[in-house]
């Protein structure tokens, strides 16, 4: 529930009340003897779903929109007549007033130099987490990230027609992105040259790393999640604190990840974790774009009104055809992820049909790991590693020769899909590992 104080002429005393009445709202009244002009200060409780309609109302009567206005929630109101007005508006959108709403997008961004300094540190955070693989010390730069203003002030902006609000989410985006694309960079490059990890460290043996150069399409989910969470908690007038989070989650690690690529002279990293940040924060602006709308926030004014929903829709076709667009990589990526686990199945499934042979039931099969040419999209098998335990002081049969046999026909004639071939026709050594294990 909230308490609204607004300050109006004495003129329209009479019309302000008759709406109250006619809503059979409790209010007071006070007159206010210390400006210049006559003026009176009513006070009024009302359930958050009725503050953005009521006030239409009373500004309906001629009080200007920018007139003193103050809302704040109230924890308790005793009153039969309120308890009525309450479920009258229970059947409405569960959803704060639009004053309210854009009053929490600009309170959700700090100020510039907090902003600056926040996201260079969450990112600095992010990327020595990456080089360390260290889960938990990435999701701590997560909570310390200032992402989640921008991206829903601009939605705001949008939806009710603020063009300040909206010009200073877009700025503040490309600010952080900009900011935290180049201090990844300067950090990762400092640990380099420093030494403070190996100088020839593969960056796709880190998991952490390597889950952001590889984005798929369920990476897209994410982004889209954070969008909705976000305006939705907006909109409720509840902590955006873990929603900020997870919008975080979807842009500082990978933007980490390119600041990485550029220190280690690969391209093709800063490349992928680079189009993996456009889609996540191009999918968070128009999921919370839809959310906003969707919920029924619009500019007072019908010109207003107007513009909004051209702008609105301008910008949703937009995002959307950019997404499309840059998502095509994340589908690459998808349909590499299903080749590779097709083929490693197959291949697994070749070396358990020649271990079974008679003249191999003493071999066991520990591992199957299939090594690619490739570290991005689209992978070929390289190299097949094959490791097999024999009994102790046996002396093994040698099966490496029948594997790269068996591989090798798999690889170029046995799995075909409608569209070509899953594997380039290649042939990917085989290698056999051979270790004594207990019987």
């Amino acid at each position: 529930m909230r308490l609204v104080e607004i300050l109006i002429p004495k003129e329209k005393r009479d019309a302000v009340e008759g709406v109250l009445e006619d809503e059979e709202i409790d209010y007071t009244l006070v007159e206010e003897e210390s400006r210049s002009e006559p003026s009176v200060v009513i006070t009024f409780p009302l359930p958050a779903p009725a503050v953005e309609s009521v006030l239409d109302e009373i500004r309906e009567t001629g009080i200007d929109e920018d007139s003193y206005t103050v809302i704040v929630e109230a924890e308790t109101v005793i009153s039969d007549q309120f308890d009525d007005l309450e479920q009258r508006y229970a059947q409405n959108t569960p959803r704060i007033s639009r004053e309210e709403m854009q009053a929490r997008a600009k309170d959700l961004t700090p100020r510039f130099s907090t902003y600056l300094v926040m996201t260079i540190m969450s990112v600095v955070v992010a990327t020595a987490g990456l080089l360390l693989d260290s889960p938990a010390v990435v999701v701590g730069s997560m909570v310390i990230a200032p992402l989640i203003g921008p991206a829903l002030g601009a939605s705001v902006g949008t939806v009710i027609n603020d063009q300040a609000l909206f010009r200073r989410g877009i700025k503040l985006q490309a600010i952080g992105l900009g900011v935290g694309v180049i201090t990844a960079a300067i950090f990762a490059v400092v640990v380099r040259t420093t030494g403070l990890v190996p100088p020839m460290i593969d960056l796709f043996a880190i998991s952490e790393i390597e889950g952001r150069v590889r984005p798929d399409l369920l990476s897209l989910v994410i982004a889209v999640g954070a969008g909705v969470a976000g305006a939705w908690t907006l909109t409720a007038g509840t902590s955006a604190a873990l929603v900020g989070v997870m919008i975080a989650a979807a842009l500082v690690p990978p933007l980490g990840v390119v600041g990485i690529g550029i220190a280690w002279a690969r391209p093709e990293v800063a490349l992928a974790a680079g189009v993996l940040v456009l889609v996540n924060i191009l999918a968070i602006n128009v999921t919370s774009l839809g959310v906003l709308w969707y919920k029924g926030y619009r500019p007072e004014n019908w010109f207003g009104a107007d513009e909004a929903r051209v702008a609105t829709r301008r910008r949703a076709v937009a995002l959307a055809v950019s997404i499309v667009v840059l998502s095509s990589f994340l589908g690459v990526v998808s349909y590499d992820t299903y080749r590779t686990g097709t083929y490693e199945e197959e291949v697994n499934a070749e070396v358990a049909a020649v271990l079974e042979s008679p003249e191999y039931t003493e071999l066991e099969v520990i591992d199957v790991e299939v090594e690619y040419t490739d570290p991005v999209p689209l992978r070929q098998p390289d190299r097949v590693v094959v490791t097999v335990g024999h009994p102790v002081g046996t002396d093994p049969p040698l099966v490496g020769d029948e594997l790269q046999q068996r591989e090798g026909v798999h690889a170029e004639s046995a799995i075909h899909l409608p569209t070509g071939p899953l594997i380039d026709s290649q042939r990917a050594e085989v290698v056999v590992h051979y270790t004594e294990i207990e019987e």
